[in-house]
């Protein structure tokens, strides 16, 4: 059984599916109260289990996170925006480096709907290290690269970001409470980073304003993800 959790003063959070297979994903949905958790649906439970898994797990009352993250032209990011929207999902994410057009454009696809899903750009992956902006020759430091998609994106009318969740001060001080912070790579003290490098802990995460952390492999790797997801919980209570 979860533990009863106080919203008040932390972080909501977003339990990424990651999983190769519906029937070890159901196992752990199971388990999660919709009332309590949202769910993150990514490229790889996508492409395997498509809208009709969204489908089923609207039907279980929860609010999905779409975490394709859309980067193309700006006419198919649109297309593909509003297909996404007519799936009923509560939040999608696009890239903030598709640039000013693209992520327009994606804004722009949400007009005609009455309830529109969250539209989140993301900055930097969490697996970024600042050698790897080298690589594609950007010269600045990551931290304001982070800083720069975040006031395009702003600029855009978008929702909010995904970025680590040590810039979330500054995106909030400079945007406002409405602006909202999705923060991934939430690691705790013994597990492994995996493939993360821009990680914190569900207590720094409590520190920080963020308003939602994705949990993804500290739970799905877990043997037991009811007990660590307590654990989780009780970090930042």
């Amino acid at each position: 059984m979860v533990l009863k959790i106080n919203y008040s003063n932390i972080p909501k959070i977003i339990i990424a599916l990651d999983f190769c297979n519906k029937k070890k994903a159901m196992k752990l949905v199971d388990l999660l109260n919709p009332s309590l958790f949202y769910l993150k649906i990514g490229k790889e439970m996508f492409t395997i289990l498509g809208k009709k898994f969204i489908n089923e797990l609207h039907q279980l009352g929860f609010n999905i996170f779409l975490d394709l993250k859309f980067h193309d032209i700006p006419n198919t990011v649109f297309n593909a925006t509003k297909a996404a929207a007519d799936l009923g999902i509560w939040m999608l994410s696009i890239h903030a480096s598709g640039g000013k057009k693209m992520l327009m454009s994606a804004k722009k696809a949400l007009e005609s709907f009455k309830e529109a899903p969250l539209l989140i750009a993301v900055t930097a992956l969490t697996s970024f290290k600042q050698e790897d902006l080298k690589d594609i020759g950007i010269q600045m430091s990551l931290q304001n690269y982070i800083l720069i998609l975040s006031k395009l994106s702003y600029d855009c009318g978008l929702d909010g970001v995904v970025c680590p969740g040590k810039e979330a001060k500054k995106i909030k001080l400079l945007y406002g409470d409405k602006y909202k912070i999705v923060s991934p790579g939430i690691r705790c003290i013994h597990d492994s980073a995996f493939d993360q490098n821009q990680i914190i802990t569900p207590k720094q995460a409590k520190n920080f304003p963020i308003d939602y952390i994705v949990i993804g492999r500290s739970i799905t790797s877990s043997k037991n993800p009811i007990k660590k997801l307590n654990l989780i919980i009780q970090s930042m209570q």
